[in-house]
């Protein structure tokens, strides 16, 4: 019996321990301090992320592959005339798809050359000029603008340093009534949460942005208020909010 009780000590300790984890309330356990905390980071996106499709069909398979290829290059042309340098930009392959109409033993009827286009812009003035000069070919679609962190690892660390800088200041408050101290931390439980802010525009939400800004233009031209230039320039890109990254802290602190 005297070996199997230090055993059992510690097998109720660890059941105690594991019972406040499930409890966002402070707990003294066996000289002991649990506490939990939260910490946000809020920051404004840095970074913008422009995808375009590139779709091309034709009769002859030289000739739709020539057309996408072209059509890729054109983007990579216009990103490189803007200043983007070449690591912000992951261009796919080409897929080929051979359409058949009966027989597949025959030559294929037509041919569909696919692929994608991801531009990483940290400039967000030079959205609109790229959007405007990317999708007059008929080959290139713009598919979504999407704003985000550049660094998001740092973010979530400001996070996480913020409910550890909570969690400690609740510990060291509850233990002054006491006339203790915080000691040594000796059990922590993190989860960072998910990404809030970030932001996707699809092509769809973009024309219904430019279509509102248009029936703006219209109000204003009944009003008076209508400018001829701004007729012919392009609806604005909408900015998006700022991102918050969000953690949780459980934690053991010793009692001194």
């Amino acid at each position: 019996m005297k070996r199997l009780f230090p055993a059992l000590v510690v097998v109720c300790s660890l059941a105690v321990i594991s019972r406040a984890q499930n409890s966002n309330d402070i707990k003294f356990i066996a000289e002991t301090l649990v506490v939990q905390a939260d910490g946000t980071y809020q920051a404004d996106p840095d970074l913008a992320t422009l995808t375009f499709d590139i779709s091309s069909q034709d009769k002859e398979l030289r000739t739709t592959y020539d057309k996408a290829a072209q059509a890729m290059q054109k983007i990579v042309a216009l990103a490189e005339k803007n200043g983007l340098p070449k690591s912000d930009l992951v261009n796919g392959v080409l897929t080929v798809r051979p359409f058949y109409e009966g027989d597949r033993k025959k030559r294929a009827k037509s041919y569909l050359v696919q692929g994608q286009i991801n531009l990483k812009i940290r400039d967000f003035s030079k959205i609109g000029p790229i959007l405007e000069e990317s999708v007059d070919d008929g080959i290139t679609d713009f598919r979504s603008l999407t704003y985000s962190l550049a660094d998001e690892e740092a973010a979530k660390q400001k996070a996480v340093a913020e409910a550890m800088k909570r969690a400690l200041g609740r510990a060291s408050a509850a233990l002054e009534q006491k006339g203790q101290k915080v000691g040594a931390l000796r059990f922590a439980n993190l989860d960072v949460k998910q990404l809030a802010g970030v932001s996707e525009m699809s092509v769809y939400s973009l024309r219904e942005y430019s279509v509102a800004a248009q029936l703006m233009d219209v109000g204003g031209a009944r009003s008076g208020g209508y400018d001829k230039r701004a007729a012919s320039a392009p609806a604005p890109i909408p900015q998006p909010e700022k991102i918050t990254v969000g953690a949780t802290v459980q934690c053991a602190f010793q009692i001194q």
